[in-house]
């Protein structure tokens, strides 16, 4: 339980913020909204296709991962984040990997989170200079378990994404996350209850993690069972995810909206702290070798006048570029066509 003080909700009042929406937190309307994918439905396949280009986002049940992997990973990271803040520290700064406490990347941005992320790239040794107190073995061993789990169902989905838009070979998606050197990472975050700083931002909502897209292929998440996660349909609006800690939340990211040349729609997302309960989120973002080509695939150009909307660029150099911006930017329209015209 993290105890605020009014000094630390003035320290903090640069936090961004919202005004808040009845709309976004009625979960009985948007939880008939957001996409529900059986993964043994015969029809998922279209279903998902339907799902990336209404929304860019989509529930999966009957994934296959056993609810004791979930719990124990989930259970060894509220352990640590209930360590005393200097403890913590021992796994940190978070540059990038590592961990992190309400700043968000290099660039200014900060909210009400803590988190841990590590790299899943076996060619960097990042993890190893991250200091896990406590029974480390047994955290680390969750971690891996957890990662190999998250990286086949990312493959499974893209896999029936291959094969609902018709394009060959089968793995021409997924390879990019089986492959050795995928560069995918893996966080956990934390959202602290903040009663205190609520009441004194005057009936306003705390960003949590600010609206943002996620550079990656496809990001695979799940949280215990409290609320936040909102996403922002293509007017606008924006609508909460009820939380259900069973299931997993397919985000596309922004390199798979540039590889279906705007099919899909890689999903603006945010989350809105809680004033009375924390929120612990684990997402695995599935990612390509840094060498990886992204451009829209050949295979899926077949209209004569269809225009090929982004330039080609390596995982590489998209991420470079998308580190280098705020949180909310549009990161994918420097590499539009138009963008050099």
């Amino acid at each position: 339980m993290v105890v605020l003080s009014q000094p630390l909700v003035e320290n903090f009042s640069h936090i961004k913020t919202c005004k808040h929406n009845n709309t976004t937190s009625d979960h009985v309307h948007t939880g008939n909204i957001i996409p529900v994918i059986d993964l043994l439905d015969p029809e998922a396949n279209n279903l998902i296709i339907k799902a990336c280009q209404e929304f860019g986002f989509f529930k999966v049940v009957n994934h296959g991962v056993s609810i004791e992997t979930i719990t124990k990973l989930e259970n060894e990271s509220i352990n640590f984040f209930n360590l005393s803040q200097i403890e913590k520290d021992k796994a940190g700064p978070a540059n990038p990997f590592g961990y992190g406490n309400k700043r968000i990347g290099s660039k200014g941005d900060v909210g009400w989170v803590e988190y841990l992320l590590f790299t899943t790239n076996p060619e960097l040794n990042h993890n190893k200079s991250i200091t896990i107190p406590g029974n480390s073995l047994l955290f680390w061993g969750l971690v891996k378990e957890y990662i190999s789990a998250m990286r086949n169902m990312g493959c499974m989905v893209l896999e029936m994404i291959a094969e609902g838009l018709k394009i060959e070979p089968k793995n021409v998606l997924s390879r990019m996350l089986s492959d050795e050197k995928s560069d995918s990472c893996f966080r956990l975050n934390h959202y602290p209850p903040c009663p205190e700083l609520l009441q004194a931002l005057s009936g306003r909502n705390l960003i949590g993690f600010g609206e943002h897209t996620d550079p990656q292929v496809i990001s695979v998440g799940r949280c215990n069972n409290t609320s936040g996660l909102q996403i922002s349909l293509k007017d606008g609006t924006w609508i909460s995810v009820p939380p259900d800690p069973y299931s997993f939340f397919i985000n596309v990211g922004d390199s798979l909206q540039a590889m279906s040349n705007g099919r899909f729609m890689s999903v603006r997302h945010r989350v809105i702290a809680d004033s009375l309960k924390a929120r612990v989120s684990m997402v695995y973002f599935g990612g390509p070798p840094l060498s990886e080509k992204i451009a829209p695939l050949s295979c899926l150009m077949e209209e004569p006048n269809e225009k090929i909307l982004y330039n080609e660029f390596t995982w590489s150099e998209y991420k470079m570029s998308a580190y280098k911006t705020r949180l909310g930017d549009n990161r994918l329209s420097l590499f539009e066509k138009n963008a050099q015209s």
